[in-house]
């Protein structure tokens, strides 16, 4: 074999092959409708469009520090220290290739093998991969819709052991858009505070994208900032500005932490993009007011989207209080059958109605958690209504 366990290992993002099986029937003609990929579908804000074209135009082109310019990580330090009421300098701050390689930084740097990192399922499809990747163990904690898919004291309490070396949080999460209220961090911090060697990942890349009321979104820092020594603050400006593509991403960190992640980006990216820096410092500096619109767009999207989709039988709408998804409960559906083939998973049932009716979706097998759908909601309300409509169209053919 040619290959390295590791590799023999490793699944491709089952997300971005939805998204790319979607792509090609499109290519052939197909009139498909694709609510897999956790992008914004409006385009990037004019100003930070035009900070990266001045600095191409400055030559502003050349190598950057591993982590990143010095004013860009002295204004995300500003920010974080805004919004999360704990004080960061610019040396707290290390900048990569979007937030994504952050995270893989992030683990790569402090999980050692046989470490446990828990996960919270549902989760974002990529954090068991990257957890397996630094040969960590992922420990996955389910959670239901009786807790809101967040975990509990008691889920925390129990999963704890000797072997974690760090928890995971997304909030909002990426696949349920649920949002961690401050007394509920407050009792997970109570918790966190008697395993001193834990460390505490916060992944915040949605915590700009809140609806009905933070701008945002309430953090373990807000309530237990004695435990900023143990956090690693993640984000990024792909989801908030609009810039998926521009591929800049941060943390915020103990000092130990951050120059180990910026010294394992020196050996592998090199650094982030330098007109995608510049362009980033504008939207910190600039595009808070772009943001608040992108709010209401999104609730107005989800209210309408909810609408619609809640007219299918048998289906349960789970409100979302951030991000650009629904997660979507068709458990009533399993063990149905399309044109004679039983669907006994939602993975099963995702293809089905890509084939059928092309509408791609992700299933919730993909986040950990079988019986639901993730759609994204970042597209025009006039192709969600098809969407949803042809989702019906879908779900009433099963017998």
């Amino acid at each position: 074999m040619l290959l390295a366990k590791r590799a023999q290992l490793l699944k491709p993002s089952p997300i971005l092959m939805l998204a790319a099986k979607a792509n090609e029937l499109k290519a052939a003609g197909h009139d498909v409708i694709s609510l897999t990929i956790g992008e914004p579908d409006w385009a990037t804000y004019d100003s930070i469009k035009e900070a990266g074209i001045k600095a191409i135009k400055d030559n502003l082109t050349k190598y950057t520090p591993p982590n990143g310019i010095p004013e860009l990580r002295k204004a995300v330090a500003e920010q974080i220290s805004t919004d999360l009421g704990v004080k960061y300098e610019a040396a707290d701050i290390t900048v990569s290739t979007g937030a994504k390689f952050v995270l893989f930084s992030a683990l790569q740097t402090i999980v050692d093998p046989g470490d446990e990192v828990i996960l919270i399922a549902p989760f974002w499809a990529s954090y068991s991969e990257m957890v397996m990747m630094a040969e960590g163990v992922p420990h996955i904690v389910k959670c239901g819709a009786d807790s809101n898919f967040k975990i509990t004291p008691d889920q925390l309490r129990k999963a704890l052991n000797p072997k974690t070396k760090a928890i995971l949080f997304n909030s909002p999460s990426n696949p349920t858009g649920m949002v961690y209220t401050r007394d509920e961090m407050k009792a997970l911090a109570q918790v966190l505070k008697d395993h001193p060697r834990v460390i505490i990942i916060s992944d915040d890349i949605y915590n700009r994208l809140m609806f009905k009321g933070d701008e945002i979104a309430p953090h373990i820092l807000h309530v237990a900032p004695e435990l900023k020594d143990r956090v690693i603050v993640l984000n990024g400006a792909s989801k908030s500005y609009a810039m998926t593509g521009w591929r800049i991403g941060w943390a915020a960190a103990h000092r130990d932490i951050v120059n180990a992640m910026s010294s394992y980006q020196s050996q592998s990216v090199s650094c982030a993009v330098g007109a995608s820096q510049y362009a980033a410092l504008s939207a910190l500096k600039s595009c808070e007011p772009d943001v608040k619109n992108t709010r209401n767009l999104l609730q107005q999207r989800f209210d309408f989207i909810s609408s619609e989709l809640k007219k299918i039988p048998g289906i349960i709408v789970h409100e979302p209080q951030g991000a650009f998804y629904v997660w979507m409960d068709v458990s009533k559906y399993l063990g149905k059958s399309c044109d004679g083939a039983k669907l006994a998973t939602t993975g099963e049932m995702a293809k089905a109605l890509l084939e059928k009716e092309k509408v791609a979706v992700v299933p919730g097998a993909e986040f950990g958690l079988e019986g639901y759908f993730r759609l994204s909601f970042a597209l025009p309300n006039e192709k969600a209504k098809i969407a949803a409509e042809r989702m019906g169209k879908f779900f009433a053919s099963l017998r």
